[in-house]
């Protein structure tokens, strides 16, 4: 079941003048927020949160036109452009497979397909070095044609032939999509056919003429955080029966229909999202809508062999935080409220269940113990769960469930590691193979380097794991330029991946890179995030500078030499690591922010995360998030790193008026920053690969001026 949106986190795949009256105004409103947490003034910038305002874009171009004569003009700029392109628009990358119709389907964009194709190839093909693809739908033809940017966000195909799609196009990336039916045989739109306007929406197939839809069906008919509440089922012929209305107050609500044998829909299920980590699991059935027994803090993960499988976000009945369990499907419909939850894994507590997929008759857990990964897959028979049987994989590898088939047991898995190029492995779920079938070529030269993992001690006590990919050369004396990357928040756990621009153009040059697993991650499963919520979030942002110290004790950089990238969450965290310990780092990339806290609930989707944060319209809420909010707690006199602000104008996930205020505000202050929007290409930053290098291009070479020069 598709989950609430995040955040956001990092994949570089999938990191004018004020005037002086404004400034003096300025300061006695920063001096109130400092010694008043959660009481706010009159805010100067609140106008840079209209996004397309003439005034607020204006404001932007100048900005942009600064920066990029700063980061642009740069000699390094122009090979580092050229090798992030070279990587971006490469043609030998992975063609990431999606299962359908017996073949493969796959997303391309390369230099001659800025926009991308939506492609079909066979499976034996696919395994070639060369398959023969056939082109399904061409996006820049159709944004040409239609006068749109169009941004691919995936398509579902209705089971068992798969021939009638629902694809989903942002126009400019944003979460909005607008939803239309496409026919793969004729390669048209369907005439007629099923067909969304723009929105923050979900769809699921019923069957070939009836789907379930949550939308926003009158206008204003959405929660605060601006998604649906309303599930109707649709028919072809126009109808729309409401099956499903939840609470304004809610984040949302989304259908997940539990597709068994054939493609057929046994059931339907809503998730009732009550906040961002709490919900409720209602069974649809002729006489309405029945409560699944569950916590509240629990997501739907997959169905298989008639068994919904569930994974617990907290101890319940008998139950341990992380673990895996399943109802059956004909006892919940028979009788829900007495129905007997399974058992079927219980991570220890050194381990985190990071994605969970389904084939036909086989369950796939991929996990991660001591931040290493593994995936297992079980079986459903005689009533009974199987023993865990564990993939033959690559060890010491961070893997990733790409596609699974629904036909089979077949399913792609994608291994990858600091220094060991993404690899896709075709595992058979049934018969516990696997075999490689494709390989990234090395897109970097990493004889030269090793990882390592350390341990550091935060405030509290606890240990907080980090891994250092560094020159096996390099002398402990603090001279190494290291880029230290975290995120810490919503779950989200952080293992080792490749990133072939960060090797190309940082790991060659001689610096360092380093992810802080800090708390607040899923790394060591729900007890990890849960330990930093809400009035406990200084913990995350006290694990991140404590592994600053411990690297710095072993010389493995030093402030001078030591720079912090974060986005989305990360920007909260990089944000606050900058006001709060100024004297840690040289340089501070801040991307696709949350930054003022106070405010972050009433901008975009930014309601959905009180769970996480807190709810700043409480008094008490508010008064520990205004101790660490970045935005509020800026100080004049304090002597901060230059930071490099950076956000997207049809971000409508995390509002871009969280970096555009910052940014005005340390200029009102008189602090050096630097400042630049893209225009297009939403929370993900990445849905051009032009654009994108252009973007790491101005990442690195301001790395590069603050900790190589």
């Amino acid at each position: 079941m598709a989950r609430q949106v995040l955040p956001g986190a990092f994949n570089s795949r999938a990191m004018k003048p004020i005037h002086a009256a404004l400034a003096a105004a300025l300061a006695l409103p920063a001096l109130a927020h400092a010694q008043a947490p959660g009481q706010t003034a009159a805010d100067p910038f609140q106008w840079l949160e209209d996004i397309d305002a003439p005034k607020a874009m204006s404001w932007v171009e100048g900005q942009n036109a600064r920066t990029a004569g700063r980061l642009e003009t740069d000699p390094r700029y122009a090979t580092f452009h050229a090798q992030a392109r070279a990587i971006f628009t490469a043609k030998d990358r992975i063609p990431w497979p999606e299962f359908r119709a017996g073949g493969i389907d796959n997303f391309w964009q390369d230099a001659e397909h800025i926009h991308g194709v939506w492609r079909h190839a066979g499976l034996a093909s696919y395994r070639t070095a060369a398959p023969a693809w056939d082109v399904t739908l061409d996006l820049d033809a159709l944004s040409k044609a239609e006068g749109k940017n169009w941004i691919w966000k995936g398509a579902d195909c209705r089971k068992p032939a798969e021939t009638l799609c629902l694809v989903r196009l942002s126009n400019g990336g944003g979460d909005a999509v607008e939803i239309r039916e496409y026919d793969t045989v004729s390669k048209a739109f369907v005439a007629n056919g099923f067909h969304f306007a723009e929105g923050k929406q979900s769809t699921d197939w019923i069957d070939a003429d009836h789907l379930a839809v949550a939308r926003e069906w009158t206008p204003g008919e959405v929660t605060a955080s601006g998604y649906a509440y309303v599930v109707k089922i649709v028919g072809r012929d126009g109808s729309a029966r409401e099956v499903f209305r939840g609470d304004k107050a809610d984040v949302s609500a989304q259908p997940a229909v539990l597709h068994g044998a054939g493609g057929k829909a046994d059931a339907l299920l809503v998730r009732r999202g009550v906040s961002f980590f709490e919900s409720e699991y209602q069974l649809i059935g002729a006489a309405g809508a029945t409560r699944v027994p569950l916590p509240k803090k629990a997501d739907l993960e997959a169905y298989v062999d008639g068994q919904a499988v569930f994974a617990l976000k907290e101890a319940w009945g008998g139950f341990g935080a992380g673990a895996l369990i399943s109802y059956d499907l004909k006892a919940l419909q028979a009788d829900a409220a007495h129905a007997k939850p399974t058992l079927i894994f219980q991570p220890g507590p050194r381990q985190a269940i990071q994605s969970v997929e389904s084939t036909d008759s086989r369950l796939v857990v991929n996990l991660l113990d001591e931040v290493k990964g593994a995936v297992d897959v079980y079986g459903f028979t005689g009533g009974k769960w199987s023993g865990a049987k564990r993939l033959p994989l690559p060890k010491d590898a961070t893997f990733t469930l790409r596609a699974t088939a629904s036909a089979d047991d077949q399913l792609f898995v994608a291994a990858e590691g600091f220094l060991d190029p993404t690899s896709l492995w075709l595992a058979d779920a049934g018969a516990v193979t696997a075999a490689q079938v494709k390989a990234l070529p090395a897109r970097f030269d990493a004889s030269k380097d090793e990882v390592r993992q350390y341990w550091a001690t935060s405030s509290d006590g606890t240990k907080i794991p980090y891994f250092v990919v560094w020159p096996k050369a390099a002398k402990l004396d603090g001279s190494t330029p290291t880029i230290m990357y975290g995120y810490g928040g919503f779950e989200i756990a952080k293992p080792p991946i490749y990133l072939p621009e960060m090797g190309k153009i940082w790991l060659e040059r001689g610096g360092a890179y380093v992810i802080a697993n800090i708390r607040g991650g899923g790394e060591f499963g729900p007890a990890w995030h849960d330990a930093v919520l809400r009035e406990k979030r200084q913990l995350s942002f006290d694990d991140f500078a404590a592994v600053a110290r411990d690297m710095t004790a072993r010389g493995l950089t030093s402030p001078r030499r030591l720079g912090i990238y974060g986005r989305s969450n990360g920007g909260v965290l990089t944000t606050v690591s900058l006001t709060q310990h100024p004297e840690l780092w040289n340089a501070v990339v801040v991307e696709s922010p949350l930054i003022d806290m106070l405010r972050y609930h009433k901008l975009s989707a930014g309601a959905s995360w009180i769970g996480e944060y807190g709810d700043p319209d409480v008094p008490a809420d508010a008064a520990f998030i205004g101790k660490y909010s970045g935005y509020q707690n800026l100080k004049a006199g304090v002597k901060y790193p230059e930071a490099y602000i950076t956000t997207n104008t049809r971000d409508d996930r995390v509002h871009p008026g969280h970096a555009r205020k910052f940014a005005a505000k340390l200029e009102a202050m008189g602090v050096p920053y630097l400042y630049y929007e893209q225009t297009f290409g939403g929370h993900a930053n990445d849905a051009d690969p032009e654009l994108n290098a252009r973007r790491w291009a101005r990442h690195y070479v301001y790395l590069a001026q603050k900790l190589m020069d």
